[in-house]
């Protein structure tokens, strides 16, 4: 796979991304409070319980402990996301929402992108219960979240470049499309080769398919689809030519000048 560095690609509409860096610093939060999914003899945290999605507790064929429930069972699948099972989870998750979060908060707005961020996380819940509606086991994880953000991203700026790195260590700039589409692809290979493996790619495809409508629902009256408008970049700037010089008298060899156009820094 690949690891995502940087996209150099500039705020149109708001100044910070505020609502991008407050989901990630209340995701670090979470894990510093909560830490891994398990403890060291690989018993499930009593917060994985109380706060993770489980599927046979929300469709009714299993009823949690009372001394776990803490929310309504409905608020899990929004909780869940803000759990996380390790560092690497986590570390892996926040480094996607940074580099392509900021870019569909620009084009939605910051309340409609933390709706977007929500409701991606919620449909990613509701694919994976559909898929395994007895599940005991506490789905945790911003995935889905991130993975409507990856969505969105992709039909936003599909040819803008990316510096990704690759197999961990070989950086290289790519239209966005390239990885972002081999990701998209890889979730629905996996969910169909790896069903009943620890990772939920079912969560995975619904935050895709979430983020692919509601970013053309919520997207900024102007903001246009799949980088349609081609802007200059911000180095070239057009001058005015010099005014035009009193018509001289003809000689051999000699040029008149006309205007002129400078393509300067």
């Amino acid at each position: 796979m690949f690891v995502p560095l940087h996209d150099g690609n500039g705020l149109k509409y708001i100044r910070l991304q505020y609502v991008t860096w407050t989901l990630i610093v209340l995701n670090v939060i979470a894990f510093l409070l909560t830490g891994t999914a398990t403890d060291p003899n690989g018993v499930v945290r009593v917060a994985n319980l109380s706060f993770g999605f489980i599927p046979s507790v929300i469709n009714g064929v299993a009823i949690l402990p009372p001394e776990y429930v803490v929310i309504p069972a409905d608020f899990t699948y929004i909780t869940y996301a803000f759990l996380h099972a390790d560092f690497l989870h986590l570390a892996s998750n926040m480094l996607f929402l940074w580099v392509f979060g900021d870019n569909v908060e620009d084009a939605l707005g910051h309340l409609k992108f933390l709706l977007f961020y929500l409701a991606s996380a919620a449909t990613g819940a509701f694919a994976h219960q559909l898929v395994l509606p007895t599940s005991n086991g506490p789905l945790i994880g911003a995935s889905g979240a991130v993975a409507g953000v990856v969505a969105a991203y992709l039909i936003l700026h599909p040819r803008v470049r990316v510096w990704i790195l690759v197999l961990g260590r070989i950086p290289l700039p790519l239209p966005a499309f390239i990885p972002l589409l081999f990701w998209i692809a890889m979730q629905f290979y996996m969910v169909l080769a790896d069903p009943d493996g620890q990772v939920s790619w079912a969560t995975h495809i619904g935050g895709i398919i979430a983020g692919a409508v509601l970013v053309v629902i919520l997207k900024r009256r102007g903001v246009s689809l799949f980088d349609r408008t081609i802007e200059s970049p911000r180095a070239v700037v057009h001058e005015e030519g010099p005014p035009p010089l009193p018509p001289a008298l003809p000689q051999t060899g000699q040029k008149n000048d006309q205007d002129s156009v400078h393509w300067g820094r």
